[in-house]
């Protein structure tokens, strides 16, 4: 069966190559790479194929079909991807059609978080700090041959050129169209699944050794680089976290169907499915390391990347989207999402969108000139429903931002802004959430201004009508019915800017014997070139497990040939030999 399976994907990448032969769009990679290694029969048939093409496809496009009909599908296929023309005539992809553009669609140019650090700061600034920290990717080279392989490009990270080169062990098979999406899932090899066995093995007993085991042998074992990841997050060695997460979005990416188009908002990677898991928990991870480095925008994209992939929202990226929106000053683009995005509940009545959207709508009218499209309400008006709808929210930002002013003190002296508790459970863990991730919008002059007059604006309604505060109770009760909290699977810690760490008393079981970091289980992870251990004086001030991670992997070397002393000249010498090699 594997046989024909692959004797049928085959033939229709051939098709796809001959009905996009005429378009002078460049092929994906890994549709050439396919199509390199079909058989020459193929390549004949391809030849014939050709031949009939120029005599009869052709001509049937010159059937009697309406001159708009004809413009229509030429602007489709310009707005769409070179993956996505002529999958309608696939066996098997009937169903795939170019759909309207997705508000969740992913824009790749800001993705790459150095091209936004180089907008942020200016190419001389991040030149100059990539060129400090030569002398310790110099030092990674040292020790180990520098690999030879050709390191493939992807779309959500830039790979590193010392990376281990992808094994192969994950791929992604298709499983169905329904209502407009194409359902996909990740597929593991069996080599993987021995991995996956002995990690979880490791993960029983809380053997990190074992865990770092895995790794040696599989250096693409997703589960193992999640681990490894947290783990790095909670000692303070973020760049390591963060690499340890790159590497798994790269083989994530490396393992896409040919015809797995995420970007376009149009493809459906369910949670349900153990395997693909692991691409929600590093996306999410990878969008707060973004986050951390004040990279919004690329962090916005990620955000919606992960919402486009499962409408079930998994991870609670639709409580991050606005957030990152206000950060990005993509504003239109927020108050455009909020109208265009469809969810059971509108997006108006959730606490994070209630208030986002009055901020949005007060920077678009700094923007705006002054014959702006008055049908819109002001952020005045945005600010007192949100703040009738959600009080709670206020009471939470005076604390949280914080807000010191005798005004807020009065306002708290108001019963509607007394309490810190909606009574709803679900309403009340999004404010949590909500609170948690922006309060420090709130500590613009501009913003808190907005909010105090609000807040003045609703106690005075409340003085002439008390009916409002039942009516808007009403609204609640009815957006939220359920009397427990849907939204308990979201973790208010995961959503805040500061790092969580582990108590020294548990660090203490994750630690490993470093008296010999070269081993691991009895087997011998990274033996030099000479035989040799590596030295441990040159890292005396290092994390040690960060050292231990380090020294799994074949390019590093952290001790001299002779007496285990770094001379950093020597290494920045030979980095630069290397380099030339």
């Amino acid at each position: 069966m594997d046989e024909f399976r692959l004797a049928d994907d085959r033939f229709r990448l051939q098709v796809y190559a001959d009905e996009t032969s005429t378009q002078k769009q460049e092929q994906p990679r890994s549709v050439k790479n396919a199509l390199n290694s079909a058989s020459t029969s193929n390549n004949k048939s391809k030849k014939k194929k050709q031949k009939k093409g120029k005599e009869g496809y052709l001509s049937t496009g010159k059937r009697e079909t309406p001159l708009d009909v004809n413009l229509e599908a030429l602007a489709l296929d310009i707005g769409s991807s070179s993956q996505q023309s002529g999958l309608n005539k696939q066996p098997g992809f009937e169903n795939f059609k170019q759909s309207k553009p997705s508000v969740l669609h992913v824009d790749p140019k800001y993705l790459n978080v150095e091209n936004e650090l180089r907008r942020i700061f200016g190419s001389k600034v991040v030149k100059s700090f990539e060129k400090s920290n030569q002398s310790s990717s110099s030092r990674q080279v040292r020790g180990g041959r520098r690999g030879n392989h050709h390191i493939r490009k992807t779309v959500l990270i830039s790979p590193s050129d010392h990376w281990p080169r992808w094994d192969g062990s994950l791929s992604m098979e298709f499983l169905e169209t329904k209502d407009g999406y194409h359902y996909f899932r990740y597929t593991h090899s069996s080599s993987y699944d021995q991995a996956q066995r002995a990690f979880e093995a490791a993960q029983a007993i809380h053997d990190l050794n074992g865990v770092a085991s895995v790794l040696m042998y599989h250096p693409y074992h997703l589960d193992s680089l999640i681990t490894m990841a947290d783990y790095f997050k909670f000692v303070g060695e973020h760049q390591m976290s963060a690499d340890a997460i790159a590497k798994c979005l790269y083989a994530m990416e490396c393992a896409w169907h040919p015809m797995f188009t995420p970007l376009q908002g149009n493809c459906q990677l369910k949670f349900s499915h153990d395997s693909n898991k692991p691409l929600f928990k590093a996306l999410f991870t990878h969008m707060k390391n973004m986050d951390r480095r004040g990279c919004h925008r690329s962090a916005l994209e990620v955000c919606k990347l992960l919402l486009a992939l499962d409408s079930d929202d998994p991870m609670g990226a639709l409580f991050c989207l606005d957030y990152f929106a206000l950060r990005a000053g993509e504003y239109a683009w927020l108050e455009q999402f909020s109208e265009d995005y469809r969810t059971d509940t509108s997006l108006w009545l959730l606490p994070s969108f209630s208030y986002s959207l009055a901020v949005c709508r007060f920077y678009l009218e700094q923007e705006e000139s002054s014959d702006a499209d008055t049908a819109k309400a002001s952020s005045a008006d945005l600010m007192n429903q949100a703040l009738m709808l959600h009080p709670p929210v206020l009471t939470k930002l005076v604390a949280k931002v914080p807000l010191k002013d005798q005004a807020w003190t009065n306002i708290l002296k108001n019963s509607y802004f007394h309490s810190d508790q909606i009574g709803i459970p679900s309403v009340d863990h999004l404010i949590n959430i909500y609170v948690e991730q922006n309060y420090l919008i709130w500590r613009l002059p501009d913003l808190q201004k907005l909010l105090r007059d609000g807040a003045s604006h609703v106690i005075r309604t409340l003085e002439h009508n008390k009916n409002d505060a039942k009516d808007w109770t009403c609204v609640r009760k009815e957006a939220f019915p359920s009397n427990k909290n849907e939204y308990g699977h979201l973790l208010v810690q995961d959503f805040s800017d500061t790092v969580q760490t582990l108590p020294p008393d548990n660090l203490q079981n994750f630690m490993v014997d470093m008296r010999d970091p070269a081993h691991l289980g009895g087997h011998v992870a990274n033996p030099p070139a000479g035989g040799q251990a590596p030295a441990l004086r040159d890292v005396a001030n290092r994390n040690p497990l960060a050292v231990l991670f380090e020294s799994l992997l074949p390019w590093v070397n952290y001790g001299g040939p002779e007496d285990g002393i770094v001379d950093e000249n020597r290494v920045n010498e030979q980095g630069r030999g290397n380099e030339d090699l």
